[in-house]
Parts: structure tokens; sequence; C-alpha cells
């Protein structure tokens, strides 16, 4: 007995370990036993799903509309809920007697050993009793083995069943495969009402990108298979699907951004969809659980303007009151706007630092890069004459915006020498500046009234005085419109204090009435520009603003002359000194009023401010300023005179050689006649052709003929011994005719040495004007001596060969003379008046342009860039080689067909010459540079 006791202690441990395997068995064979009992609870439910999704993949819901496929999807899966729910009701769980019953059958026990386990000992009077049945268990345990719990048993029970599921199974094998990849979507679509399975077809789409606003170009439209090119930001998407009941929706990707997507119903199957791009990525349209288009779209940023200053911004030199504003901007895609803002660079003490000026900057519609120099009038402004910090401000097209690097510079004044006109723009600027309030300004201004002055002396100063501080007084004028008029009124009044200090009343009244007719064109002008229309009464009340300028100003040039006779300042010979200015005032006004009536209203301002500028000029004006003119205007007419004089010379040298070159061409014909009756007749216009010489040739195809002598009168033969024109020709001369010539070459050669000595005093004149003589005059001398030696010998080809250099040299003359005037500044107009020479236009005093008083053409008659030069033309405008009897211009004239025949055979001749290379070397050279562009 103690030793079974020992033994049972001993197996505790192996017990335990048992017991546990045990109870792992039992749970996995509850949980088999469960699924057993479950697979056939849900057969129904899966057989009811199955036939649905069988449904689906042969398409029998999807032809239902949307809400039957909804009602019917819901009835169904209601359907199947509620059996699911009844055969789940049904299920029971396994009794322990099941489990180890389960276990004895998979393990292959025999004699239901567990069921031996769950017996229970009857109760016996020893206690030996329970440690015998201890024992018994144990020993049970250890003769169990391996305990499995099995698989469960899926096959469904029952004939019927089993043949159901085969069939519902095969059926959906059959059907995805006939399906294929479309399989999944079919499903989805038939459990999912509202979505379509991919055998539907998709719709219609029809999108493309417009470019935005700011870079305006052809809209880019979006297709499959085609790579999408680079759009800019703010680009705008439009998608129209045709063909779809329900909305589509567009989804980004990948970083994009659809900034301000809308949806519009079109008709119950059409949908516009619109979205701005801002960044770049996949942008995915999709409808009823498809995906329609994906389009992969670069969205290339909108940068800010890139805007610079300029070198040297600020005043300019000494006495010039205007503010040199130099700038540079750049956009890809156009700028807006442009303007410069100005903060004082040392706000004085009081002073409002929030103050800031802005000026808008010329721009000519969108450019998309300019580089410019405005200099405005500041001097008006309370800050001119101080330091300055300024940025220019520059909006691209697209809206974006961009500051430059604050730069500091001085703005332009203008120079005050009253000292009570200083004194009260030094109580105006601290008022502005809102240093002092308006009763320290008010006190200021009675201070100065009293004091001795022209203020105190001149009644409507005085009471312009007293209305400003009337003003300043009056508690009804709220601040800012009282700072606003007392500036204005206090600038207006140091002006006409400055420009009545010489005792000038006159002149000092044309200032008054020029300005007040400035400042209303200007307001016509910037209604006009801001309203934007150009009416009929709008161009008629401009017309009378500009009548009332242009009367204002022509007083104020009476003025002027008046005033510089009681002065006693020199002006001999002032031709028209009135007419000429208000001849170029009347000018600039031309183009203003061209520039309104053509809505150009930014260039009738710059117009108009060019005017202002000049306009003051002439209000500062000095005696010593109208000395000066005197002095400029005597050197222009004598500039004008020798312009003149150069003319002359220009007509008699080309006479010269017209009569020169008329004797050469005679002589050619005549020898061209002579040889063309010693040619055969039968050999056609070939032997024709042949027989001429090489200038006629060039004659007849329009070409220059070859300038030296020798090689223009070759013969047709091409023999180096041919006869020169300066040679007797072969026959018998006329000795009429010849004495004739020599006569007239005596003539020539005396009127050749004559032109000399008159371009020699030309020469000097010019030197002592201006200090400098043209290299071309000694030139055009050294041919005119040529051709009068020339014309001595008799050969004519040379003499209009040195001719010719002579009138080259001679308009060569003519630009240099041109160009040491300009660098001079003696041909400059007069420093308070507008440029008097436009386009075309002479600076004559008379204002009557390109004509001097004489009737001749001025030396600035011609600086519309004609140079003279055109191929095949001489220094006159005239065909090389041909006479003065080439009276009408046939340039334009289409030849026939025999024509161009003949010229075709002329050039093969003349090919034919150029070949022969024992002909002269001369005439070898002329032909080759000839033919060469052929």
């Amino acid at each position: 007995m103690r030793g079974l006791k020992h033994d049972l202690t001993a197996s505790t441990a192996q017990d335990g370990t048992l017991a546990a395997r045990l109870a792992h068995v039992r749970r996995h064979a509850g949980l088999v036993l469960y699924t057993e009992r479950l697979w056939p609870a849900l057969q129904p439910t899966l057989a009811m799903l199955g036939a649905y999704t069988l449904a689906g993949l042969l398409r029998l819901p999807q032809q239902l509309p949307d809400g039957l496929r909804l009602v019917g999807v819901a009835g169904w899966l209601s359907l199947c809920g509620w059996r699911l729910h009844t055969d789940l009701a049904q299920l029971r769980p396994a009794t322990p007697e099941e489990i180890d019953h389960r276990i004895e059958q998979a393990s292959g026990l025999r004699n239901r050993p567990l069921a031996s386990l769950a017996d229970t000992p009857a109760p016996l009077p020893h206690t030996s009793s329970a440690i015998l049945w201890q024992a018994h268990r144990q020993r049970l345990l250890a003769s169990l083995g391996t305990l499995r719990a099995g698989w469960p048993h899926l096959m469904p029970k029952g004939r019927p069943r089993q043949i159901t599921a085969g069939v519902l199974v095969l059926a959906l094998g059959l059907a995805t495969a006939m399906a294929g990849s479309s399989a999944p979507g079919r499903v989805l679509a038939a459990f999912i009402p509202g979505r379509d399975d991919p055998d539907v077809p998709l719709p219609h789409i029809d999108a493309w990108i417009t470019p935005p606003p700011y870079a305006p170009d052809a809209p880019i439209f979006l297709s499959a298979g085609h790579p999408i090119p680079q759009v800019l930001e703010g680009a705008r998407l439009s998608v129209i699907v045709n063909g779809m009941a329900s909305h589509p929706a567009l989804q980004g990707l990948r970083g994009m951004v659809a900034q301000d997507a809308k949806r519009q119903k079109l008709d119950p199957h059409s949908w516009k969809l619109e979205a701005t791009l801002t960044h770049s990525g996949v942008l995915r349209l999709s409808g009823r659980g498809r995906t329609l288009a994906s389009w992969p779209i670069t969205v290339l940023p909108d940068l800010a303007p890139q805007v610079a200053w300029g070198p040297s911004p600020g005043a300019g030199p000494k006495g010039d009151w205007h503010t040199r504003l130099p700038y540079t901007a750049s956009h890809a895609y156009g700028l807006s706007n442009l303007q410069v803002v100005l903060h004082a660079a040392h706000p004085a003490r009081g002073a409002n630092p929030k103050r800031e000026l802005s000026l808008p900057l010329p721009l000519t519609g969108h450019p998309k890069s300019v580089k410019n120099v405005v200099s405005p009038d500041l001097s008006e402004d309370p800050w001119a004459g101080q330091e300055v910090t300024g940025q220019i401000v520059g909006t691209a097209t697209s809206g974006h915006k961009a500051e430059s690097a604050p730069v500091t510079f001085r703005l332009g004044g203008r120079v005050f020498h009253s000292p009570i006109a200083r004194a009260i723009l030094d109580v105006r600027r601290r008022f502005a500046l809102e240093q002092e309030t308006r009763e320290d300004t008010a006190q200021d201004l009675e201070a100065l009234g009293e004091a001795p002055g022209p203020v105190r002396e001149h009644t409507g100063m005085f009471l312009n005085m007293t209305s400003i501080v009337a003003l300043l007084d009056n508690a009804d004028i709220d601040a800012e419109t009282a700072r606003t008029s007392a500036t204005n009124l206090l600038w207006d009044l140091a002006l006409d204090i400055e420009d009545r200090r010489t005792g000038d009343n006159a002149s000092a009244q044309a200032s008054i009435d020029v300005r007040a007719a400035q400042a209303d064109v200007a307001q016509k002008l910037a209604e006009m520009k801001r309203n934007g229309t150009h009416n009929q009464q709008a161009q008629e009340e401009l017309e009378q603003s500009l009548k009332a300028l242009q009367d204002a100003i022509a007083r104020k040039m009476q003025a002027l002359a008046e005033s510089a006779l009681r002065n006693h300042t020199a002006i001999p010979d002032l031709p028209g000194f009135s007419a000429a200015g208000n001849k170029a005032f009347e000018r600039l006004m031309q183009q203003l009023r061209s520039d309104a009536a053509n809505g150009r209203a930014g260039d009738a301002m710059q117009r108009l401010q060019d005017m202002e500028n000049a306009t003051e000029r002439m209000r500062n004006a000095t005696p010593q300023d109208l000395a000066a003119l005197a002095q400029q205007m005597q050197a222009q007419q004598k500039a004008r005179e020798q312009a003149a004089a150069l003319h002359d010379l220009t007509t008699k040298e080309s006479s010269l050689l017209d009569h020169a070159q008329s004797r050469l061409d005679e002589h050619l014909r005549s020898l061209s006649q002579q040889q063309s009756d010693l040619a055969d007749d039968g050999d056609g216009e070939a032997a024709e052709y042949a027989n001429l010489p090489t200038s006629e040739l060039l004659r007849r195809l329009g070409l220059p003929a070859p300038p030296d002598a020798s090689t223009q009168n070759m013969g047709g033969t091409g023999s180096p011994g041919a006869t020169g024109a300066h040679q007797p020709p072969a026959g018998l001369p006329d000795p009429a005719k010849a004495e004739a010539q020599a006569a007239a070459r005596r003539t020539e050669r005396a009127t050749q040495h004559a032109l000399e000595q008159a371009l020699s005093e030309l020469k000097d004149e010019f030197k002592e004007l201006t200090g400098k003589t043209p290299d071309a005059f000694e030139a055009a001398r050294k041919n005119m001596a040529a051709a009068r030696k020339a014309l001595a010998d008799g050969d004519d080809a040379a003499a209009a060969n040195a001719e010719e250099k002579a009138l080259e040299a001679l308009r060569q003359s003519r630009k240099q003379m041109q160009d040491s005037m300009k660098g001079s500044g003696q041909n400059a107009p007069p420093s308070f008046l507008p440029s008097f020479g436009g386009s075309g236009e002479g600076t004559s005093g008379s204002g009557n342009a390109g004509q001097s008083d004489n009737g001749q053409p001025t030396d600035n008659a011609g600086d519309s860039g004609d140079d003279d030069t055109t191929t095949g033309k001489d220094p006159l405008g005239r065909k090389e080689g041909e006479g003065t009897d080439q009276n009408t211009d046939d340039s334009t004239h289409i030849p026939d067909t025999v024509a161009r025949q003949r010229a075709r055979e002329i050039e093969q001749e003349l090919r034919r010459r150029d070949s022969e290379r024992t002909r002269p070397q001369q005439e070898l050279d002329y032909l080759d540079r000839l033919l060469k562009p052929f």
C-alpha cells in the first residue's frame, strides 16, 4: 500500500500534463462540432447569395434601373438575412459526451475510455478505494496515446443538397471564366446600385484646359494616349461628360490641387465640371464606381515679376528740378502695372510717418519686359529737395506683385530766388507734413503777409494770402480738405511771387495762364483715360483747352521777346523767334491731339509733360539765356547757309557728271552701231549681242556699267587691243562735233576749277564755325582736280569716274557736317523750347521744315535716314550708266516673254565673255562681281 501511495505521488505532475492536453483536445473538438453544425445553417444563405452573384456575372441585375436594382438588392439581402437568422437560431452547443465521443472516433479509441474518466467510483468503507480509483484513472490517461479532434465534415448532407451545391459552384466557375477580368466589376455592380460594370461603354468625354487670362493662348484639348503639355498656374480645366445618369467627380491625386471645382448638370445625361489647376499631379475623373479618365498634369508656377532700380535715381544736375527714376521690370506673361512708392528717408520731427507718395510708371499695353527712365516733376511735393526711400512695385497680368530693393535718393526741387517765396514754401512744407497745426500755419502766413515785400505790395497776392488764411481758420472745412487746398494755393502763390520778382507782370501773367491751361488739358486727358470713351464732345472740349494753351504759350513767347528788347539783350538777326517757338509748340500739340484722338491717353500725357517742362524752362529764362539763344540761332543760320552752298556745289557737280556721261554714252552708241554694221545679219540676235560692247549689254540688263574707263569702252570682241572710248573711233570723225565737244570740255574744266575754289572757301567757313574740318572735303577737292585733268586730256570716262567719286565725297561731307554740328550743340533747339526738328523736319528759324529762308534745303532736311547709297544708283539717286534722257522710272515694269528671253540671251553672252580669260583683267573682275550672286 505504501508503494502504491508513493507511485501516485510521483505521477502527479504527469497526470496534470495529460489532463491539460485532454482539455485542449476537447476545446478543439468542440470547435469542430460547432463548425459542422454552423456550415449546414449557412448553406441556404450562401446558396441565395451565390445565385445572386451568378445573376450579377450574367449581368442580369445591371439591366434594371438603379432604383429597381436598389429595391432588388435590398429585398434579396433582407431575405438572406432572415434565413441566416432562422438557421442560426436553431444551432445548439455540443455536449461533453458528444465532444468526448468525437475525440474517441477521431483518435480510434475503443471501449470509450473518455467516458470511463467521467465515471465516479461507488463509495467504499475503506480509504484505499479512492487511491485505487486514482491509480486507475492515471493508468487510463497514460493509455490514451495521441488524441485528435479531426477535421470538420463540410460536405452537404443529403443528395439533393450535394447536387445543388455542385451545380451552383460549376455555374459560378463558368460565369467567372466567361466574364474574365470584368468578373469583380460585374459582381460589385450587381450588389452596388449606381455602379456600372466594366462592360458598360464609357460615356463620351470632352476635356480641355483653358490657359489663364494673363497668358492668353489656344485651349489645350485632352485626349487619351497623348502627352499633356505643361500648363500655367491658374489654368482652368473644363470637362463635358455625355451619356451618364449619375454625376461624375474630379479628384486630385499625387499632389494635384484643383480649386474652385464646380459641377453643373446640363441635361439628365450630361454634366459639366470645371476646376482651377494650381499644383502638379494626377487628376482623376470618376463616375458610377469607375475611373472615366486620368490625366497627369504638370502645372508651372506663376512667378512674381522681376523689378529693379536702374542706375543713379534721384535729382538731376544743378538747375534741373526733375527727378530721374530709372527702372527695369519683366514678367514672362506681361506687366499690368508699375508704380514707385516713396517714403521719407529721415522723417522730420512731428511729421506723419505713414505718409507716402505713389507715382505710376508708364506702360504701353502689357509688355513682358520694360527698361525705361522717367523724369517726373516732383518739385511741387513737400519732400522736394529731401532724401526719400523708394521702391518699385510691379504687378503682373496674373495679379502677382513684387517689390524692388529700397533705394535712397534725393527728390528734385526748383530753385526759388525770392526770399518771401522760400519762406512761404517752408510754411507750406511743415503744414503738408503735419508738423504744424492749422492755427500755427495761419499765424505764420499772416506774419508773412504783413511783412514788407511783394505780397504786401501786390493786391492780388495779398488777397490770395488772405483767402488761404481764411480757409485755414474756417472750422467747417475738414482738416484733410484744408490741407490739400492750402498746399496747392501756397504753391501757386510762391510761383507767382517768383515770376514777378523781375517786375515783368506780362510775363508772369502769361506763366499763370500757361499753368492754368496745362492743368485744364491734363484734367481733360485724365477724364478721357478714366472713362475710356472718346466721343465728339470730349474731343471738342479738349480742342478748346488746347487752343487756350496755345494762345497762352504764344503770349509767353511774345513776352519773352519784349523782355529781351527792354533788357537790351543782343539778339541780332533773330528771324521769326516767336513764330519758330509757336511752330514747335504747335507740332507738339498736333501730336498730343493725335494721341488723344486715337485713345493713347498715356502718350498724350507724356506730350503734355514735355510741354510743361518746356514752358517751365521758358518761364525761368534769363537775359543771358536769350543772349545765348541769339548766338545759337546765328550759328544755325550760318549752318543752313553752308548746307545750301554744299547743296549748290552738289547740283553743279552732278550737272558736270551728266555732261560727261552723255558724251560717253553717245560714243558708246556710235561704237556699237559701227560694230553692228560689220556683223553678219544672219546670225540672229545672238550675233547682235556678241558684237555689242560689254557696257551696252549691262545697260540693257539694267546693271551699272564698269567704273573703269578701259572696261567701259571694251568692244564686244574682247580682244586685248580693242579701241577704248578715249581713243579716236574707227572711221572718220565728225570735225564739227569734235570741236563742239572740245569746247564743252574747256567750259566744264573752268567750272570744275570754280567749284574747287568754292569748296575750299566752304571748308574754311565751316572750320571757323565749328573748329572742325570734315575729311571728305579734301577727298572731294582731289577728285574734282582729277576730273579737271581728265577733261583737259579729253578723257570723258576718267572725268565721269572722278566726278562720281567727288559726288560721293560731297555726300559724306554733308553727313560729317551734320555730325559736327550735333557734337558742338549748335544745331540743337533752344533749351527752353521743344524740339523743332521732328522726323524729317528741319530746324529753320521760320519753322518751315526742310527749307531755309532763301528757299534752299537746310542741313537737316535730309535727316530721314536716306544715304543715297542704293545699289546701282549714284549719289543723286540715278541708275549708274544712264544718261540724262532717262526721265521715266520703269522699275515696276513687268517684262513680257520676249523681253525675258532677250535678258537671258544677254546674260548668257556675259557669261561667255566672262569665260574668255584673254579679256582685260579689269573687265573680267567686273563681270565676276556682277555674275557671282547668280
